[in-house]
């Protein structure tokens, strides 16, 4: 409610409409002045004791001017039930719809604002922008609510008092230890109450952190800044030396006048303030000054003329201001209220607005310069924007800082709000193993994204591993231990906003020890491969281009039936058709070396064998002599697992010199 000096324009003059009576001028005087909290609580006397019938064209014009009073004071309530009553009363000022629909949309009552906007569209049509973007902001305000950003909101009670506090900003140069803002505390300076909000009148605080890098109690700033005067809504240049702030002049039975001062520090303390004259246009307001990150351009809001309605945004250059000034833009300004400027870098700035569809009175925007030289303008949406006033962003390490809302406040009052966008958690893990599935220890995986990224890490002894990874990147990933063969694989982390957690495991062949590729099948006794191998072949392909240098024995091996030599020349058949397989799949002949072992080597079970098949030990060598002990289904599982192809690497020095 009270940054609310800082951003008035002068209001234009505001006729009674024949009524007498010397507390309905002074209301009248009163508003005219901007003097709003006084105003209301003399319309509000007025206004009571206006019962008769023949009273309601004037409890209508009242409750319409009651209602401006409420929504200059961001009191959203009081505003949508005063316009209402104007409305009832059939005040003839159909801008009354008009401001119901935005105090209803400030109040987060969107179906009852957008059908307030709706019926104003109806009776103007002209400005029919202006309820479209309210309409707009209704429905966007339900749907951003139904999704929130990840950014974590909480209240800064440490800055916070039982009045207002609002605008904050890092003084640069202090590796944001210190946090300058604006408040209407019970200590401010001077003992007179504000015409125009009923609090006592603003002045500059200011926060510094411990040695434990913990926030002490706010204190006043040092030096000459406050006054009797309002001031407050601050900015710095880029060393921190000179300070540019707000100042609302009041002089009594007079309009209050809105002008940019600039301070200089000494060690700690601040000069008496000095007027920065922009135009010599003294009807205008000038204040939220922000200064570029370069310190070349003032940024700053203003109702002067030219604009596109209400304030707008403009800058001026600080080292030639001659002929500099210029307004931001149709991209940036509205018919509506452009304010709170903060310019973040020098493609980036941070605004709050009023006329850009949002969740309701003020939202903060994000504006990025594109490459065709206009702005990008994005609402932050929920929780930063409310459908209250949210204002007055300020950036600290990284995506962290502060700003301003009079969110959950009925009687209008701002408050310092922290922020913070925690960093994706997401992470790749797994575990290496062997052909036996037992874990590899001290295995070493690489990673390697196309955004340029190389990471290293050595398994842990059970075989695990993790990695963090980055949202939309495409990864290559190699793990590889002593004694055995390397293995890849490739992975892309998908682009949603949330944090996940990724599984990728290895299975590693021993360069000691035949490894069993299984899913390889053959026709019934034949050498002819089946379809569904092609899955296990191409696996053993790339395996083979992963590690060029190696050459192995494709060794096939039958169950107990048949004679040696019949199982012999089969089993040869077969492992020279994986082989021609390799062949085909651009693995070089010379690499591999079929052998058929027919029956001739029995299969030992291994621990891996034992989990699948219970009824067999760790250690159980499948002999026929064994097998014939068994059951007749055991048996036939048995001469499954004799019958396998398997490889064995043979050297890894293939073409290595």
């Amino acid at each position: 409610m009270n940054r609310l000096i800082f951003t008035i324009a002068l209001f234009a003059i505001i006729t009674t409409y024949g009524c007498s009576g010397a507390k309905l001028s002074v209301a009248n005087e009163q508003m005219e002045r901007g003097e709003y909290y006084d105003a209301q609580r003399t319309y509000r006397k007025v206004y009571n004791k206006l019962t008769k019938r023949e009273e309601r064209p004037q409890r209508g014009e009242i409750a319409y001017k009651m209602g401006l009073c409420y929504r200059k004071l961001s009191m959203n309530a009081r505003a949508s039930a005063a316009f209402q009553n104007a409305i009832r009363y059939e005040w003839p000022d159909s801008t009354a719809i008009l401001f119901m629909a935005q105090a209803l949309q400030a109040e987060g009552r969107y179906r009852e604002a957008q059908n307030a906007y709706t019926e104003y569209l109806a009776t103007h049509p002209s400005d029919s922008a202006t309820a479209l973007t309210g309409i707009a902001g209704c429905k966007m305000g339900a749907e951003i609510k139904q999704n929130p950003t990840r950014y974590i909101v909480k209240n800064a009670k440490l800055f916070n008092s039982r009045r207002a506090d609002f605008a904050p900003m890092f003084l640069p140069g202090s590796d944001y230890d210190i946090l300058y803002f604006t408040s209407t505390n019970e200590k401010v300076t001077g003992s007179r109450r504000s015409e125009i909000t009923g609090m006592k009148k603003h002045d500059i605080w200011m926060a510094r952190k411990n040695e434990r890098g913990q926030w002490e109690r706010p204190q006043p700033a040092e030096g000459e800044l406050n006054t009797e005067h309002e001031e407050g809504i601050i900015s710095f240049s880029p060393d921190g030396s000179t300070m540019y702030l707000t100042r609302a002049r009041r002089e009594l039975n007079a309009h209050t006048a809105v002008e940019i001062f600039t301070s200089q520090r000494s060690d700690a303390s601040w000069s008496a303030p000095v007027k920065f004259e922009i135009t010599a246009d003294t009807l205008s307001s000038y204040g939220h000054p922000a200064v570029s990150p370069d310190g070349n351009w003032l940024y700053f809001c203003s109702d002067m003329p030219g604009g596109y309605g209400g304030k707008d945004i403009w800058r001026i250059n600080l080292k030639e201001r001659a002929g500099s000034l210029e307004n931001l833009g149709e991209f940036i300004n509205t018919p509506g209220d452009e304010e709170f400027p903060y310019i973040r870098t020098d493609s980036i700035m941070y605004f709050s607005s009023n006329g850009h569809a949002g969740l309701g009175g003020l939202d903060i925007f994000k504006a990025q310069i594109t490459p065709m030289g206009g702005w990008k303008v994005v609402n932050m949406g929920t929780p930063i924007n409310s459908s209250s006033d949210d204002f007055g962003i300020t950036f600290g390490k990284g995506e962290s800082g502060y700003f301003s809302s009079n969110r959950a406040d009925g009687r209008g009052y701002d408050h310092i709000y922290s922020f913070i966008l925690p960093d994706l958690k997401i992470n790749i893990g797994g575990i290496v193993v062997d052909k036996d599935e037992e874990p590899v220890p001290n295995s070493v995986i690489r990673i390697i994204g196309n955004d340029g990224s190389n990471q290293k890490a050595v398994g842990k002894p059970d075989g695990t591993f993790s990695f963090p990874l980055q949202r939309g990147v495409h990864y290559v990933m190699l793990a590889g231990a002593r004694g055995y063969l390397n293995a890849k694989q490739e992975f892309e982390a998908d682009t949603a906003e949330e944090d996940a957690e990724y599984n990728v495991d290895f299975v590693l062949a021993s360069i000691n020890k035949p490894n069993v590729v299984d899913n390889i099948f053959y026709d019934f006794d034949k050498a002819t491969l089946r379809p569904e191998s092609k899955t296990a072949l191409d696996s053993m392909a790339q395996v083979l281009r992963d590690n060029p240098n190696v050459t192995i024995e494709m060794a096939s091996h039958t169950d107990r039936w048949g004679t040696d030599e019949y199982n012999i020349g089969l089993s040869q058949r077969r492992a020279q058709s994986v082989i021609d397989y390799l062949v085909e799949s651009g693995i070089a002949r010379q690499r591999l070396q079929p052998q058929g072992y027919g029956k001739s080597r029995p299969k030992t079970i291994t621990k891996r064998l034992a989990r699948l098949y219970p009824q067999f030990k760790e250690g159980d060598t499948l002999t026929p002599e064994f097998i014939e002990k068994l059951s007749e289904p055991d048996q036939e599982t048995a001469d499954q697992i004799n019958r396998r192809t398997e490889f064995q690497v043979l050297s890894t020095d293939y073409q290595m010199y």
